[in-house]
């Protein structure tokens, strides 16, 4: 109560044309100043997410709105807690962080100068929220392009899984890579010069089986600036083929292999310094299928994660640079699957049906951080631990350990409709973007789950 009187004073001194102090003057060297703008947003729950609502102007009702202002702009943005839950806001551009409030009708407020052009993130710091769905975007000026905007999309679909050996014999397979410099889009407002394979991150997932003679052609770009190779873990031979594809850029390479042993394992660059050709996006996977092929499956999904050290904090716009002593530290600012921070939240959409028997394919490209990979709300029917082929699969696991350029594959039945969401355990990670989703379609099961609230409906009628 005390604080929601202390935003209606300051919104009255305000109105009459007196200055209002930011609550937080140490984040921002000017200390006293009127609005140009005012904003006030409400926390709430919507479509089972955690956000903001717009309470009044032209987004009035507005779920996380886009908050429009001049460069150079003086902006304060009141908060009012809807929910009761613990919350505040922060725009970490401008050094702007509010209170923490809890108690529902409470209110705080950030003040500051937009003075630099851009998108920007606001959203709530307390862990797990931003991923839960508080977080929008503050556009300041008029960007005759938005950074990132038009940027091209590197990010890998999670249908791409090649198609099954089945029960066929050995044969010649071809592969072709070709590695490339391209500035991709990282999420909205932002990019990063990426080193990829054909294009996109992860690179292509390769399928082949035991017995098989595999060609491998590595075309280095002409635009690129870097030398580039490619070492598959599945290899048998001088630095799993790496040692025979240092390409300069213009330069073509190639070697013959033979899969000895079933599994699924990851390819990458390595070239020095090899960590950086990992985390600029240079890594994949290539499935080794037993005599026979795996077992049939209704979907199956492609998912690599991987980590982007850059000199520019998380949630900055424009275009990101990579930072060596972050990766040295082993302190990354962005962490994705499938090399953007919506890859698999906003760009490409995973489903299923109730019902349906799921295979992830998932590794990590690292370079650094140890995966501790989960489906929210799923258990794993079977684990084939360290994407061991040949071992008995674990059974009735809730979470499961991927190494750097490492590899597992998960299997379960999709027994209940519902967003289910794709993390690395360690959650703080999700708030630099490590997040996916799988949507489960279908009729919902009473016996397995059932809200009080749909048990009160379905009474109701």
């Amino acid at each position: 109560m005390k604080a929601f009187m202390m935003l209606a004073a300051l919104s009255a001194m305000v109105g009459l044309g007196m200055p209002a102090y930011a609550e937080h003057p140490q984040s921002n060297s000017e200390v006293t100043y009127i609005p140009d703008v005012t904003f006030t947003l409400r926390t709430d729950i919507a479509d089972g997410k955690l956000v903001y609502i717009s309470e009044a102007g032209p987004t009035k009702g507005q779920v996380n709105p886009d908050l429009k202002v001049a460069e150079g702009a003086v902006v304060q943005i009141n908060v009012v807690n809807g929910d009761g839950a613990l919350h505040d806001l922060a725009i970490p551009e401008f050094d702007a962080q509010s209170d923490q409030i809890s108690g529902k009708g409470a209110a705080t407020s950030i003040v500051f100068r937009a003075n630099k052009e851009g998108t920007f993130e606001y959203l709530c710091t307390l862990p797990g929220h931003k991923a839960a769905g508080m977080v929008g975007k503050l556009i300041v000026g008029d960007p005759q392009q938005q950074a990132g905007g038009t940027d091209k999309d590197l990010s890998k679909d999670p249908h791409d899984v090649g198609e099954p050996v089945g029960k066929r014999g050995p044969k010649n397979v071809t592969v072709d890579l070709e590695t490339t410099e391209v500035v991709g889009r990282l999420s909205d407002g932002s990019s990063y010069k990426f080193w990829t394979f054909n294009n996109t991150i992860p690179g292509p997932m390769i399928r082949v089986r035991v017995g098989d003679t595999v060609t491998v052609n590595m075309k280095n770009a002409d635009e690129s600036s870097n030398i580039h190779s490619v070492d598959f873990h599945a290899v048998t031979g001088p630095g799993g083929g790496a040692a025979v594809t240092q390409a300069a850029p213009g330069q073509s390479k190639s070697f013959s292999f033979k899969p000895l042993s079933p599994g699924l394992y990851v390819y990458h660059c390595a070239t020095p310094m090899v960590a950086q050709h990992i985390t600029n996006g240079m890594y994949g996977m290539i499935l080794v299928e037993p005599e026979g092929g795996l077992s049939e499956v209704d979907r199956e999904f492609y998912v690599m994660q991987g980590e982007l050290y850059t000199a520019q904090r998380h949630g900055s716009s424009g275009l990101q640079e990579f930072s060596l002593d972050k990766m040295l530290d082993e302190r990354p600012e962005h962490m994705m699957f499938n090399g953007a921070m919506d890859a698999l939240t906003g760009i490409h959409k995973m489903e299923s049906e109730t019902g349906d028997n799921v295979r992830i394919f998932f590794g990590v490209g690292g370079p650094n951080l140890v995966s501790s990979f989960h489906v929210i709300g799923e258990i794993f029917d079977r684990v084939y631990d360290q994407a061991s082929l040949t071992s008995p699969p674990l059974t009735d696991v809730q979470t499961t350990l991927v190494p750097p350029g490492g590899a597992t594959m998960v299997e379960f039945v999709t027994d209940y409709p519902g967003r289910y969401i794709l993390v690395d355990h360690a959650l703080s990670r999700a708030e630099k973007g490590l997040v996916g989703i799988l949507q489960v379609n279908g009729e919902a099961d009473p016996a397995i789950f059932e809200s009080s609230e749909s048990a009160d409906q379905s009474a109701g009628h």
